[in-house]
């Protein structure tokens, strides 16, 4: 296998597992992106798309689109991501489905040890912790513990609603601690377009994805900026937001455990948490 090709099996993994990541409320796809080495790159290259390819586009002028257009978009690395990303989407929206049905607290004791092997993993990326790293950690822990116990959202399922959900959701998925698909669930959302993916509705799906692209030209911007002036404390932010999300899988876990093996709960935690250790040594050697 060429070095080429073995790069884009790489990313194209990577995308599987981002994937696989935002179709689960309370696990975030941003999170597989940092613990996968990928995240400063992703944010890089979405942020750095700046549309130079239209104008020459609009003027006619084909050869000079074709290169402008390869300047501006990283193929290389988006196409095995994306690509990753919705065989994952596609694939697992009924598994994800009867799972959280009918093994609802083994789903979840799962999730939980995913999050909280993410929590470390970020902690491991924080140069100190100080004074100013556990205030701004104990502050996103509070609040997003607050964020997390608030009720779905009765909503709609028309376009616009669709298109505004997908705004939102994108802005959570992007980053590491915060579940895009949670943020769905808030609003209302969440069953529905996995019901959507799985019988391909696609007017809904192409909706959900306009939302989602231009969420993602914005945003990507601001947590580049973020990263670049203030990692430390954007990073600290990002412990106490992970580390708040786990009142979701637990609370969902502990109110559905009636009848179920606590052994294979706590063994299901100790997996979880292994996974993601054992995905980050691994795509830290790639």
């Amino acid at each position: 296998m060429n070095s080429k090709l073995k790069n884009a099996f790489y990313i194209f993994i990577r995308g599987l597992c981002m994937g696989s990541a935002d179709i689960v409320p309370g696990v975030s796809g941003g999170t597989i992106a940092l613990i996968t080495g990928i995240y400063e790159h992703l944010i890089g290259a979405i942020s750095n798309i700046k549309f130079i390819w239209l104008k020459p586009l609009l003027h006619g002028d084909f050869h000079s689109f074709k290169t402008k257009l390869l300047e501006d978009i990283d193929f290389e690395f988006f196409i095995p991501l994306l690509l990753g990303i919705a065989i994952a989407f596609l694939s697992l929206a009924k598994v994800i489905n009867f799972c959280l049905d009918v093994y609802t607290a083994y789903t979840f004791a799962f999730f939980l040890g995913l999050i909280i092997a993410s929590a470390y993993i970020l902690y491991t990326e924080l140069e100190e912790l100080n004074i100013k790293s556990l205030i701004i950690v104990a502050i996103f822990t509070v609040l997003t513990f607050i964020f997390v116990g608030l009720n779905p959202i009765a909503a709609n399922h028309s376009i616009p609603i669709i298109f505004i959900s997908a705004l939102i959701a994108i802005c959570a998925m992007i980053l590491p601690g915060i579940s895009g698909s949670f943020v769905l669930l808030l609003l209302g959302q969440y069953q529905y377009m996995l019901t959507c993916l799985a019988n391909l509705k696609i007017a809904d799906i192409i909706t959900f994805v306009l939302g989602a692209v231009i969420g993602l030209l914005g945003f990507t911007r601001v947590i580049k900026w973020l990263l670049e002036h203030y990692k430390a404390a954007t990073i600290s932010a990002l412990i106490g937001i992970m580390l708040g999300t786990i009142r979701l899988p637990y609370v969902k876990m502990a109110s559905s455990m009636a009848g179920t093996n606590i052994i294979a709960i706590v063994a299901l935690v100790i997996i979880g948490f292994f996974v993601i250790y054992v995905l980050e040594k691994k795509f830290k050697m790639v």
